[in-house]
Protein backbone atom coordinates (compact mmCIF):
# COMPACT_ATOMS: atom_id res chain seq x y z
CA UNK A 1 0.00 0.00 0.00
CA UNK A 2 2.87 2.39 0.78
CA UNK A 3 4.36 1.79 -2.68
CA UNK A 4 0.99 2.44 -4.28
CA UNK A 5 0.47 5.74 -2.43
CA UNK A 6 4.00 6.91 -3.17
CA UNK A 7 3.68 6.08 -6.86
CA UNK A 8 0.29 7.81 -7.02
CA UNK A 9 1.77 11.03 -5.62
CA UNK A 10 4.64 10.83 -8.08
CA UNK A 11 2.31 10.17 -11.02
CA UNK A 12 0.20 13.20 -10.10
CA UNK A 13 3.34 15.33 -9.90
CA UNK A 14 4.60 14.07 -13.26
CA UNK A 15 1.19 14.48 -14.91
CA UNK A 16 0.92 18.07 -13.71
CA UNK A 17 4.09 18.85 -15.67
CA UNK A 18 3.07 16.91 -18.79
CA UNK A 19 1.53 19.00 -21.58
CA UNK A 20 -0.14 16.02 -23.23
CA UNK A 21 -1.87 15.01 -20.02
CA UNK A 22 -2.91 18.62 -19.43
CA UNK A 23 -4.45 18.78 -22.90
CA UNK A 24 -6.54 15.60 -22.57
CA UNK A 25 -7.58 16.12 -18.94
CA UNK A 26 -8.31 19.87 -18.81
CA UNK A 27 -8.18 21.74 -22.13
CA UNK A 28 -9.97 19.32 -24.47
CA UNK A 29 -12.86 18.49 -22.06
CA UNK A 30 -13.57 22.16 -21.32
CA UNK A 31 -13.54 23.09 -25.03
CA UNK A 32 -16.00 20.29 -25.77
CA UNK A 33 -18.17 21.29 -22.80
CA UNK A 34 -18.67 24.88 -23.95
CA UNK A 35 -19.10 23.74 -27.58
CA UNK A 36 -21.92 21.38 -26.64
CA UNK A 37 -23.61 23.61 -24.06
CA UNK A 38 -23.23 26.92 -25.89
CA UNK A 39 -23.55 25.89 -29.56
CA UNK A 40 -25.42 22.59 -29.79
CA UNK A 41 -27.70 23.18 -26.79
CA UNK A 42 -27.86 26.96 -27.48
CA UNK A 43 -27.70 27.56 -23.71
CA UNK A 44 -31.25 26.22 -23.37
CA UNK A 45 -31.49 24.58 -19.91
CA UNK A 46 -33.70 21.75 -21.21
CA UNK A 47 -31.36 20.97 -24.10
CA UNK A 48 -28.38 21.23 -21.75
CA UNK A 49 -29.85 18.36 -19.73
CA UNK A 50 -29.92 16.23 -22.91
CA UNK A 51 -26.31 16.98 -23.90
CA UNK A 52 -24.77 16.86 -20.42
CA UNK A 53 -24.60 13.05 -20.28
CA UNK A 54 -22.70 12.69 -23.59
CA UNK A 55 -20.27 15.48 -22.72
CA UNK A 56 -19.50 13.90 -19.35
CA UNK A 57 -18.87 10.63 -21.18
CA UNK A 58 -16.45 12.48 -23.51
CA UNK A 59 -14.44 13.56 -20.49
CA UNK A 60 -14.45 10.12 -18.90
CA UNK A 61 -13.52 8.27 -22.10
CA UNK A 62 -10.72 10.66 -22.96
CA UNK A 63 -8.69 9.45 -20.00
CA UNK A 64 -7.54 6.34 -21.87
CA UNK A 65 -5.78 8.47 -24.49
CA UNK A 66 -3.69 10.44 -22.01
CA UNK A 67 -2.80 7.38 -19.92
CA UNK A 68 -1.63 5.27 -22.85
CA UNK A 69 0.46 8.04 -24.40
CA UNK A 70 2.03 8.99 -21.09
CA UNK A 71 3.08 5.44 -20.18
CA UNK A 72 4.59 4.78 -23.61
CA UNK A 73 6.47 8.08 -23.44
CA UNK A 74 7.80 7.15 -19.98
CA UNK A 75 8.98 3.81 -21.34
CA UNK A 76 10.73 5.37 -24.34
CA UNK A 77 12.46 7.98 -22.13
CA UNK A 78 13.64 5.34 -19.65
CA UNK A 79 11.54 6.70 -16.78
CA UNK A 80 9.83 3.35 -16.18
CA UNK A 81 13.26 1.73 -15.89
CA UNK A 82 13.98 3.99 -12.91
CA UNK A 83 10.72 2.99 -11.27
CA UNK A 84 11.56 -0.67 -11.83
CA UNK A 85 14.69 -0.31 -9.67
CA UNK A 86 12.43 0.33 -6.68
CA UNK A 87 10.64 -2.64 -5.09
CA UNK A 88 7.35 -2.08 -6.92
CA UNK A 89 5.30 -4.41 -9.08
CA UNK A 90 3.61 -3.81 -12.41
CA UNK A 91 0.23 -3.85 -10.62
CA UNK A 92 1.42 -1.07 -8.30
CA UNK A 93 2.54 1.03 -11.24
CA UNK A 94 -0.65 0.52 -13.23
CA UNK A 95 -3.00 0.99 -10.28
CA UNK A 96 -1.25 4.22 -9.34
CA UNK A 97 -1.66 5.44 -12.93
CA UNK A 98 -5.41 4.82 -12.81
CA UNK A 99 -5.68 6.41 -9.35
CA UNK A 100 -3.74 9.51 -10.41
CA UNK A 101 -5.90 9.84 -13.51
CA UNK A 102 -9.03 9.55 -11.35
CA UNK A 103 -7.85 12.19 -8.88
CA UNK A 104 -6.96 14.61 -11.68
CA UNK A 105 -10.10 14.04 -13.78
CA UNK A 106 -12.81 14.02 -11.09
CA UNK A 107 -12.46 17.77 -10.30
CA UNK A 108 -12.91 18.61 -13.99
CA UNK A 109 -16.13 16.57 -14.10
CA UNK A 110 -17.33 18.32 -10.93
CA UNK A 111 -16.50 21.68 -12.52
CA UNK A 112 -18.57 20.80 -15.59
CA UNK A 113 -21.55 19.92 -13.41
CA UNK A 114 -21.12 23.17 -11.50
CA UNK A 115 -20.95 25.23 -14.70
CA UNK A 116 -23.97 23.46 -16.17
CA UNK A 117 -25.94 24.31 -13.03
CA UNK A 118 -24.79 27.91 -12.54
CA UNK A 119 -23.92 29.23 -16.01
CA UNK A 120 -26.39 27.28 -18.18
CA UNK A 121 -29.10 27.00 -15.48
CA UNK A 122 -29.51 23.23 -15.63
CA UNK A 123 -32.76 22.42 -13.76
CA UNK A 124 -31.28 19.34 -12.05
CA UNK A 125 -28.19 17.16 -12.32
CA UNK A 126 -30.39 14.10 -11.84
CA UNK A 127 -29.38 11.29 -9.52
CA UNK A 128 -25.97 12.19 -8.02
CA UNK A 129 -25.31 8.66 -6.73
CA UNK A 130 -25.81 7.12 -10.17
CA UNK A 131 -23.70 9.83 -11.75
CA UNK A 132 -20.87 9.27 -9.28
CA UNK A 133 -20.91 5.49 -9.76
CA UNK A 134 -20.95 5.65 -13.56
CA UNK A 135 -18.29 8.37 -13.72
CA UNK A 136 -16.03 6.51 -11.29
CA UNK A 137 -16.40 3.11 -12.95
CA UNK A 138 -16.08 4.74 -16.37
CA UNK A 139 -12.80 6.43 -15.44
CA UNK A 140 -11.38 3.19 -14.10
CA UNK A 141 -12.54 1.05 -17.03
CA UNK A 142 -11.44 3.42 -19.81
CA UNK A 143 -8.25 4.21 -17.90
CA UNK A 144 -7.57 0.46 -17.85
CA UNK A 145 -8.14 0.41 -21.60
CA UNK A 146 -5.35 2.97 -21.88
CA UNK A 147 -3.10 0.66 -19.88
CA UNK A 148 -3.79 -2.16 -22.33
CA UNK A 149 -2.94 0.10 -25.27
CA UNK A 150 0.32 1.12 -23.58
CA UNK A 151 1.15 -2.52 -22.91
CA UNK A 152 0.67 -3.81 -26.46
CA UNK A 153 2.26 -0.93 -28.40
CA UNK A 154 6.01 -0.54 -28.78
CA UNK A 155 6.34 3.08 -29.90
CA UNK A 156 4.49 6.37 -29.59
CA UNK A 157 3.54 6.15 -33.28
CA UNK A 158 1.85 2.80 -32.74
CA UNK A 159 0.07 4.19 -29.70
CA UNK A 160 -1.34 7.15 -31.62
CA UNK A 161 -2.60 4.93 -34.43
CA UNK A 162 -4.27 2.46 -32.08
CA UNK A 163 -5.78 5.28 -30.02
CA UNK A 164 -7.30 6.78 -33.18
CA UNK A 165 -8.73 3.42 -34.23
CA UNK A 166 -10.37 3.02 -30.83
CA UNK A 167 -11.40 6.65 -30.27
CA UNK A 168 -13.33 7.26 -33.49
CA UNK A 169 -15.87 4.40 -33.09
CA UNK A 170 -16.24 5.21 -29.38
CA UNK A 171 -17.30 8.80 -30.00
CA UNK A 172 -19.19 8.52 -33.31
CA UNK A 173 -21.15 5.28 -32.84
CA UNK A 174 -22.05 5.45 -29.14
CA UNK A 175 -24.34 8.48 -29.04
CA UNK A 176 -21.64 10.77 -27.65
CA UNK A 177 -21.38 12.84 -30.85
CA UNK A 178 -24.65 12.10 -32.66
CA UNK A 179 -27.81 10.97 -30.82
CA UNK A 180 -28.01 7.20 -31.03
CA UNK A 181 -31.57 7.28 -32.39
CA UNK A 182 -30.46 9.58 -35.20
CA UNK A 183 -28.16 6.88 -36.60
CA UNK A 184 -29.22 4.19 -39.12
CA UNK A 185 -30.73 1.03 -37.68
CA UNK A 186 -27.75 -1.17 -38.52
CA UNK A 187 -25.39 1.31 -36.83
CA UNK A 188 -27.61 1.26 -33.74
CA UNK A 189 -27.25 -2.51 -33.60
CA UNK A 190 -23.45 -2.27 -33.88
CA UNK A 191 -23.34 0.43 -31.21
CA UNK A 192 -24.76 -2.00 -28.64
CA UNK A 193 -21.43 -3.88 -28.73
CA UNK A 194 -19.42 -0.79 -27.65
CA UNK A 195 -18.68 0.00 -23.98
CA UNK A 196 -19.04 3.72 -24.68
CA UNK A 197 -22.73 3.25 -25.60
CA UNK A 198 -23.55 2.02 -22.10
CA UNK A 199 -21.60 4.82 -20.45
CA UNK A 200 -23.31 7.50 -22.57
CA UNK A 201 -26.77 6.04 -22.07
CA UNK A 202 -26.30 5.52 -18.35
CA UNK A 203 -25.11 9.08 -17.76
CA UNK A 204 -27.88 10.51 -19.95
CA UNK A 205 -30.57 8.57 -18.12
CA UNK A 206 -29.12 9.60 -14.75
CA UNK A 207 -29.36 13.29 -15.73
CA UNK A 208 -32.64 13.27 -17.66
CA UNK A 209 -34.67 10.79 -15.62
CA UNK A 210 -32.77 10.65 -12.30
CA UNK A 211 -32.25 6.93 -12.91
CA UNK A 212 -31.33 4.95 -9.82
CA UNK A 213 -28.20 2.75 -9.64
CA UNK A 214 -30.41 -0.35 -9.61
CA UNK A 215 -31.99 0.62 -12.93
CA UNK A 216 -28.51 0.99 -14.47
CA UNK A 217 -27.43 -2.52 -13.50
CA UNK A 218 -26.40 -3.45 -17.06
CA UNK A 219 -24.21 -0.39 -17.53
CA UNK A 220 -22.59 -0.54 -14.09
CA UNK A 221 -22.08 -4.32 -14.15
CA UNK A 222 -20.66 -4.53 -17.67
CA UNK A 223 -18.23 -1.63 -17.16
CA UNK A 224 -17.06 -3.13 -13.85
CA UNK A 225 -16.35 -6.55 -15.40
CA UNK A 226 -14.62 -4.86 -18.33
CA UNK A 227 -12.43 -2.81 -15.97
CA UNK A 228 -11.29 -5.96 -14.17
CA UNK A 229 -10.47 -7.74 -17.44
CA UNK A 230 -8.55 -4.85 -18.97
CA UNK A 231 -6.56 -4.17 -15.80
CA UNK A 232 -5.64 -7.84 -15.39
CA UNK A 233 -4.55 -8.10 -19.02
CA UNK A 234 -2.48 -4.91 -18.87
CA UNK A 235 -0.67 -6.21 -15.78
CA UNK A 236 0.22 -9.41 -17.61
CA UNK A 237 1.56 -7.59 -20.69
CA UNK A 238 3.20 -4.61 -18.99
CA UNK A 239 6.87 -3.90 -19.86
CA UNK A 240 9.35 -1.72 -18.01
CA UNK A 241 12.11 -1.63 -20.61
CA UNK A 242 11.76 -0.01 -24.05
CA UNK A 243 13.85 -2.83 -25.52
CA UNK A 244 11.39 -5.47 -24.31
CA UNK A 245 9.03 -6.30 -27.16
CA UNK A 246 5.94 -8.44 -26.98
CA UNK A 247 5.13 -10.94 -29.72
CA UNK A 248 2.46 -10.00 -32.20
CA UNK A 249 0.20 -12.82 -31.07
CA UNK A 250 0.03 -11.29 -27.59
CA UNK A 251 -1.98 -8.40 -29.05
CA UNK A 252 -4.73 -10.88 -29.82
CA UNK A 253 -5.28 -11.26 -26.07
CA UNK A 254 -6.85 -7.81 -26.12
CA UNK A 255 -9.84 -9.35 -27.90
CA UNK A 256 -10.70 -11.15 -24.67
CA UNK A 257 -11.66 -7.83 -23.09
CA UNK A 258 -14.52 -7.51 -25.59
CA UNK A 259 -16.31 -10.60 -24.26
CA UNK A 260 -18.62 -8.76 -21.77
CA UNK A 261 -19.91 -6.37 -24.42
CA UNK A 262 -20.12 -9.07 -27.07
CA UNK A 263 -22.53 -10.98 -24.85
CA UNK A 264 -24.34 -7.85 -23.66
CA UNK A 265 -24.70 -6.57 -27.23
CA UNK A 266 -26.45 -9.80 -28.27
CA UNK A 267 -28.89 -9.49 -25.36
CA UNK A 268 -29.57 -5.80 -25.92
CA UNK A 269 -30.15 -6.31 -29.65
CA UNK A 270 -32.94 -8.68 -28.70
CA UNK A 271 -34.49 -6.53 -25.97
CA UNK A 272 -33.94 -3.04 -27.49
CA UNK A 273 -33.89 -1.55 -23.96
CA UNK A 274 -31.00 0.83 -24.64
CA UNK A 275 -32.44 1.89 -27.99
CA UNK A 276 -35.88 2.58 -26.53
CA UNK A 277 -34.35 4.74 -23.82
CA UNK A 278 -32.24 6.60 -26.38
CA UNK A 279 -35.32 7.18 -28.56
CA UNK A 280 -37.29 8.53 -25.61
CA UNK A 281 -34.45 10.93 -24.74
CA UNK A 282 -34.23 12.08 -28.36
CA UNK A 283 -38.00 12.60 -28.47
CA UNK A 284 -37.70 14.89 -25.48
CA UNK A 285 -35.02 16.88 -27.27
CA UNK A 286 -37.28 17.23 -30.32
CA UNK A 287 -40.09 18.39 -28.05
CA UNK A 288 -37.82 21.09 -26.61
CA UNK A 289 -37.02 22.31 -30.13
CA UNK A 290 -40.56 22.21 -31.53
CA UNK A 291 -42.58 25.47 -31.49
CA UNK A 292 -45.71 25.64 -29.36
CA UNK A 293 -48.81 24.63 -31.38
CA UNK A 294 -51.26 27.40 -32.25
CA UNK A 295 -55.04 27.13 -32.17
CA UNK A 296 -56.45 26.12 -35.59
CA UNK A 297 -58.79 28.49 -37.44
CA UNK A 298 -61.02 25.66 -38.58
CA UNK A 299 -61.70 22.11 -37.34
CA UNK A 300 -59.21 19.54 -38.55
CA UNK A 301 -60.50 16.84 -40.92
CA UNK A 302 -61.42 13.61 -39.23
CA UNK A 303 -61.34 11.22 -42.16
CA UNK A 304 -57.70 10.17 -41.67
CA UNK A 305 -56.64 7.16 -39.69
CA UNK A 306 -53.55 6.95 -37.52
CA UNK A 307 -50.75 4.58 -38.35
CA UNK A 308 -48.74 3.19 -35.47
CA UNK A 309 -45.37 1.44 -35.67
CA UNK A 310 -45.21 -2.26 -35.06
CA UNK A 311 -44.22 -3.25 -31.51
CA UNK A 312 -40.45 -3.40 -31.06
CA UNK A 313 -39.74 -1.75 -34.42
CA UNK A 314 -36.76 0.59 -34.60
CA UNK A 315 -37.15 3.98 -36.23
CA UNK A 316 -34.75 6.60 -37.42
CA UNK A 317 -36.08 9.61 -35.58
CA UNK A 318 -34.60 11.92 -38.18
CA UNK A 319 -37.65 10.82 -40.25
CA UNK A 320 -40.59 10.76 -37.81
CA UNK A 321 -43.66 8.64 -38.47
CA UNK A 322 -46.58 10.70 -39.75
CA UNK A 323 -50.09 10.10 -38.46
CA UNK A 324 -53.41 11.81 -38.90
CA UNK A 325 -56.24 12.23 -36.42
CA UNK A 326 -58.00 9.13 -35.20
CA UNK A 327 -61.44 8.73 -36.75
CA UNK A 328 -64.29 8.97 -34.30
Amino acid sequence: MRNFLTLTRMRISLAARNRMFFFFIIFFPMVMFFLYMGVFAKSDPQKVSFFLGPILAFNVMGSFWGLSATLVMFREQGILRRFHIAPVTAADMLASSVAANYILTLPIVALELFLAKTVFHLPSIGNPITLFLLISIGMISFGSLGLVVASVTNTMQETQVLNQLLWLPLIFLSGATFPLSFLPNWVQGCALFLPATYLVNGLQQAVLNSASPASRYAEIGSLTVWACLTFFLSAQLFRWEPEAKIPSRAKLYVAATAIPFLLLGIVENRSDRILREAQAAYNRRLAYSAPAPSAPDSPAPTNQTATAPAPGARHNLAQPVRAGNVAE
